[in-house]
């Protein structure tokens, strides 16, 4: 992935932010910024670096009411923590979108929630295609009639020839920004590895097996992921937040991707273990949805140099506006008549790449049996 064919864009004025070149742009100082899943892993580091940069205002949207409440807790003992607004709700409640952006008008939205554990989504499709793709149409729509300057999303290499539900609906997710991005409101979506140390990764799930004695559960042995640390994600983000003007899907370097089982042998190892020894790993199969190995660019998209060195753009098919907005409101509509078969159809036409993972089909065929 390090070949690429670049556009070289030269910006007007660039700084540098950790060794990385960007147009000199200042979204989060003395403006209010919209901040969704502010309580979840990410999100929750997102608000604390935020902080630190004294919005004007910073309003913390999240539908966990623990969560939001920890966070909330944390950043009033920041300084500057003084200028959030927690708020107990779903960024695809209508009503209260318009709400918040008619009484604070953020200048920028950064979009970090999102329901994200693969197994888990193939057995809830409904609730991951109204979160995900249906909600995060109406929160990039929204933003968009309110003018704001910015919107950026954490999107997810599992968005890219997606095999799971959850990858499908983050991929609409993204085309619906693609959708949205007409001036005054730029729209982004920064397509990240597995987060390191993030709530539901690997990494904590293994700590936790091997102090419970084990098994370690390795799904196959040559499976394998990307993986990216808190405060890279974080990094990425809001460099995408400091761009100007630019739209679309971008993506950093990945490194190598890292084998699963040899991830797991090195953390029984550095807890002074021996593997199968001290602790026995089973390998336990691949669940619904998952894929041996992620992708961050598909065959039909191509990568071109950005106004920022560290990330890239990606170019990629879409639909035509009309076309989307029509998909939208059939996946909507079957969403709420929780239609598993006609949603399944219409996300596979929106998503031609997609390939359902043999579980959605039969949860698919036994709800369209059960209604007829």
């Amino acid at each position: 992935m390090s070949e690429w064919p670049v556009r070289q864009r030269v910006p007007r004025f660039v700084a540098t932010v950790r060794g990385a070149q960007l147009l000199m742009h200042d979204p989060i100082t003395d403006h209010c910024v919209l901040l969704t899943g502010a309580g979840g892993s990410i999100g929750s580091a997102l608000a604390k670096e935020i902080v630190k940069r004294r919005p004007q205002s910073l309003i913390l949207l999240d539908q966990s009411e623990n969560n939001l409440h920890q966070i909330d807790c944390e950043l009033s003992a920041l300084r500057g923590g003084d200028v959030c607004v927690p708020i107990l709700g779903d960024f695809g409640d209508a009503a209260l979108l318009a709400e918040i952006f008619g009484e604070h008008a953020p200048d920028l939205v950064i979009h970090a929630a999102a329901f994200k554990h693969v197994s888990f989504m193939e057995r809830n499709p409904i609730p991951a295609i109204r979160n995900n793709a249906v909600g995060t149409n109406l929160l990039a729509e929204t933003a968009h009639k309110y003018g704001v300057s910015a919107l950026v999303m954490v999107s997810t290499d599992k968005a890219v020839n997606p095999r799971s539900v959850m990858g499908a609906s983050k991929r609409v997710a993204e085309l619906a920004l693609l959708r949205w991005s007409e001036p005054p409101s730029a729209m982004r979506a920064v397509r990240l590895g597995n987060v390191l140390g993030s709530a539901g990764s690997v990494v904590p799930i293994f700590q936790r097996q091997i102090s419970a004695g084990g098994p370690v559960t390795v799904t196959h042995p040559d499976a394998n992921r990307y993986f990216i640390e808190l405060r890279d994600a974080v990094e990425r983000v809001l460099l995408a937040a400091a761009m100007e003007r630019e739209s679309g899907i971008l993506m950093s370097d990945p490194g190598e991707p890292v084998r699963i089982l040899d991830l797991a042998h090195r953390l029984i190892e550095e807890a002074g273990f021996k593997p199968e020894v001290d602790i026995p790993i089973a390998i336990i199969g691949l669940r619904p949805g998952e894929k041996m190995s992620e992708e961050f660019v598909s065959g039909r998209e191509s990568v071109h140099a950005s106004a920022c060195a560290k990330l890239h753009l990606i170019e990629t098919p879409q639909p035509s506006c009309e076309e989307f907005d029509a998909a939208m409101a059939a996946l909507k509509e079957c969403a709420d008549r929780h239609d598993v078969s006609g949603l399944l159809e219409r996300l596979c036409r929106l998503v031609p790449e997609y390939q359902p993972s043999d579980l959605v089909l039969a949860s698919a065929r036994a709800a369209q049996t059960a209604a007829s």
